[in-house]
């Protein structure tokens, strides 16, 4: 990279974080509270991060503060816990973080078969308690990037798979091969993007797409949900093939970079000619108002200076000038600040989205296993929705809120990704479907409960003729006081018979003779039209139909 050292266009410092939600399947013979992340704990590589802000004191820093004063009382609550002071048990944070540190670099070769190195900063799992989501984190770096090289690696490298295949056999839209690589140099993984045919069975067979074999070596031993190999935890994939993308670019020169490479950048575009826009300019042209923050971004006469916040819901950028202290300092810059408050902004609302999907897709599910027939099938429907119920509940109370922050940066970025990915709309459709689903379960309950009611009520009405009749015989009538044992058996099994026949047959009859009763106490009914409906009780079902 030595030659674009000069190049004003040079990007100095590059960062890029992908996330990628994913559903997490259930656990076998796990309870309602599924805690994915306990068959990590002593699986290789992974191993359990603890933050610095709740773990040690002696690595609690100024930056970490800068972090934790960021947020709102209530994000701060569930972002890091209530403290150590408090006794009770959900004090501490819901979020538990897994990190490998075997992959320490990855090599990408693009399509022109020109090669890019990159640094692995960090490969994190984001667990959260209650919800079966888990989020892979992916932090690279590199030093001195070509601008049209750090857009054509934000174009292609977070993709979970091909969407096509180019004639010699590449994959579209991907690099054309990726390798993590450890701190030897020696290759851990590589893609897959040239074997066609497996993408293309795996979808017949599964109908799902298949995991590129790069980012499923990164995930185990967690496995996709159809994969052949065994797993402890399998996962599904929820949203589009493209990774969110979160992008720190500290360019030589801000004044070399024209409005099209932010067009570009805001929509993650491939590279292309310099000044030309990756659209038409009728979709470019609301650009600055829709996806760019400028409060930090200053233009006077021909000259730019500051910091340009780039959103657009599944993508964020932070664009600013390498020799700006305060934008690269590495203890208390934006740069620290973009890893960490700013991915945590990013995050959040990706989370609430990758929840609200997987309880649609739980709901769907739970559905289409539904057999209105089969009694167990009804009883499993009716446990199943009053679960997801209860996680819809605590999803409300634990991870939905509406703002995350007072500064005007954070709270502004945050409210952009939420709008762009329409989290509102969809948490509104989620709760308005379970909300149908309970109404439809508080309902057929009330059915069943009125409809016994009813024959309770019917069975009582016919049984004062058993009572009448039994206490007609406690009259002493018929005297057995001083009969034999034998004798009082007898007579009490001649009662005691008949009485539980005329029972169960009254509960058997007991829907018929309720729409007796109704007819009898009816005064306006004719009496012949009373004596039909009596009669009606017994008539057989297939003479009714």
């Amino acid at each position: 990279m030595a030659e674009t050292s000069t190049d004003p266009r040079c990007v100095r410092q590059f960062r890029q974080i992908l996330l990628w939600p994913l559903r997490l399947m259930p656990l076998a013979e796990a309870g309602p509270l599924r805690r994915h992340w306990e068959v990590l704990k002593n699986a290789a590589p992974w191993h359990e991060v603890e933050d610095e802000i709740t773990g040690d004191p002696a690595q609690f820093q100024e930056r970490h503060y800068s972090e934790f004063v960021t947020f709102l009382p209530h994000v701060q609550r569930f972002l890091y816990g209530e403290g150590k002071s408090r006794a009770r048990h959900d004090a501490a944070s819901p979020i538990r973080v897994f990190r490998r540190n075997d992959v320490r670099q990855v090599r990408l070769t693009h399509p022109d078969a020109s090669v890019t190195a990159l640094e692995v900063v960090h490969v994190d799992l984001y667990f959260f308690h209650d919800l079966d989501v888990v989020i892979l984190a992916l932090e690279v770096s590199a030093a001195d990037l070509d601008l049209a090289r750090a857009q054509d690696v934000l174009f292609r490298f977070g993709r979970a798979y091909p969407t096509f295949w180019h004639e010699d056999g590449s994959g579209g839209h991907c690099m054309r091969k990726v390798e993590w690589l450890a701190a030897s140099g020696e290759v851990l993984a590589t893609s897959d993007h040239e074997q066609r045919e497996r993408f293309l069975g795996y979808v017949t067979r599964h109908r799902t797409p298949c995991i590129a074999a790069h980012w499923e070596y990164l995930l185990r031993p967690l496995v996709p949900q159809h994969a052949d190999a065994p797993g402890p935890v399998r996962y599904s994939q929820l949203e589009f093939h493209r990774m969110p993308v979160m992008g720190y670019l500290a360019v030589a020169c801000l004044n070399a970079l024209t409005r099209p490479d932010f067009v570009r950048l805001g929509m993650v575009a491939a590279p292309g000619e310099e000044g030309s826009l990756p659209c038409p300019e009728p979709h470019a042209r609301d650009f600055e108002q829709r996806h760019c923050y400028d409060r930090h971004w200053h233009v006077q006469g021909g000259s730019v200076s500051g910091t340009r916040y780039i959103a657009s819901g599944a993508a964020f950028f932070m664009v600013g000038a390498a020799d700006e202290p305060f934008f690269v300092d590495a203890r208390i810059g934006l740069v620290e600040q973009f890893r960490r408050q700013y991915l945590l902004l990013f995050l959040i609302p990706h989370l609430q989205k990758a929840a609200l999907l997987m309880l649609s897709d739980r709901l769907a599910e739970t559905l289409n296993r539904l057999e209105i027939g089969d009694a167990d099938s009804v009883r499993r429907f009716k446990r199943d929705i009053r679960l997801i119920k209860e996680v819809f509940l605590r999803f409300s109370h634990r991870y939905w809120f509406h703002d995350m922050s007072d500064q005007p940066p954070a709270r502004a970025l945050y409210c952009m990704a939420r709008e762009f990915l329409g989290s509102q709309t969809l948490y509104d459709e989620v709760r308005q479907e379970i909300a149908d689903m309970s109404d439809y379960l508080d309902s057929d309950s009330l059915r069943r409960q009125a409809n016994t009611v009813v024959r309770l009520t019917v069975v009582t009405i016919f049984g004062l003729i058993g009572t009448v009749v039994t206490g007609f015989l406690g009259m002493n009538l018929i005297a057995l006081a001083d009969s034999t044992l034998a004798a009082k058996l007898f007579y009490f099994a001649l009662v005691l018979i008949p009485t539980i026949w005329l029972t169960l047959y009254t509960i058997a009859k007991s829907k018929r003779l309720s729409d007796f009763l109704e007819v009898l106490t009816e005064e306006r009914v004719h009496w012949r039209v009373k004596l039909a409906a009596f009669f009606a009780v017994w008539r057989s079902k297939r003479r009714d139909d």
